[in-house]
């Protein structure tokens, strides 16, 4: 856990670098321990009905495939609506989605449509809906359809838990967008991200998990030091 460290879209992108570049990870691994290590945060915060996994097309969806196989194989009943088509997805998050796709996780996928009486029908009796529908990289509004499934996600009952941040979000700067998930809490990696200490992120973010993926430390610190 590395909760005093704080880094920008851009430090996080040169971290993950290096673990490949250097130490020798795969971006495979780094994403199984991002994925295991939320389902360890849903675990410990109780999980008492299914669990809804909604997935964009970015390594962001590879996080929450690996969640949904892992919450599947500790006996919770999960499903997953993605919102692009298997086809979109490449490299990890492409490997992911093939995994799972070949395990008994229900795979709903809209691809580009926000089908909202479909949506309502899928989150109905949800313990808790998860947010892997953007990931850091992401700056601009969310766009179609995505601003409206964040919409309908916003208003649904169950509690939200966003991957990495909130979809809408901006990790930099704090600021959330027209449409961005209010989630309840927020699992990042490697270390909290420098917008999520402004006061305008607070009701987005919710409460904080910051989980390690297997970087040591000294990467991370390292990263900090060199682009401060």
């Amino acid at each position: 856990m590395m909760d005093s460290l704080v880094l920008t879209r851009e430090q996080s992108r040169r971290v993950d670098q290096l673990a490949v570049d250097e130490l020798g990870f795969t971006g495979l691994v780094l994403m199984e321990n991002a994925g295991r290590g939320v389902a360890d945060v849903l675990c410990r915060l109780g999980i008492a009905g299914p669990v809804v996994v909604c997935c964009g097309k970015g390594n962001n969806a590879g996080d929450g495939f690996v969640l949904a196989r892992h919450l599947d194989l500790r006996g919770y009943a999960v499903r997953v609506l993605l919102w692009a088509t298997p086809e979109e997805l490449v490299g990890d998050a492409a490997a992911n989605y093939r995994i799972l796709a070949k395990g008994d996780v229900p795979i709903e996928v809209f691809g580009a449509i926000h089908d909202p009486a479909r949506l309502s029908n899928l989150l109905a009796g949800a313990a808790w809906i998860v947010d892997a529908l953007r990931g850091t990289g992401a700056r601009c509004e969310p766009r179609p359809p995505l601003n409206a499934v964040i919409e309908q996600l916003n208003a649904a009952a169950a509690p939200k838990l966003a991957v990495d941040l909130p979809s809408g979000l901006d990790c930099d700067t704090g600021r959330p967008a027209q449409h961005t998930t209010r989630a309840v809490e927020t699992c990042t990696f490697l270390a909290a991200k420098s917008g999520f200490q402004t006061p305008e992120a607070a009701p987005y973010v919710g409460r904080l998990h910051v989980l390690d993926i297997g970087v040591p430390r000294s990467v991370v610190e390292r990263v900090v030091r060199r682009t401060s």
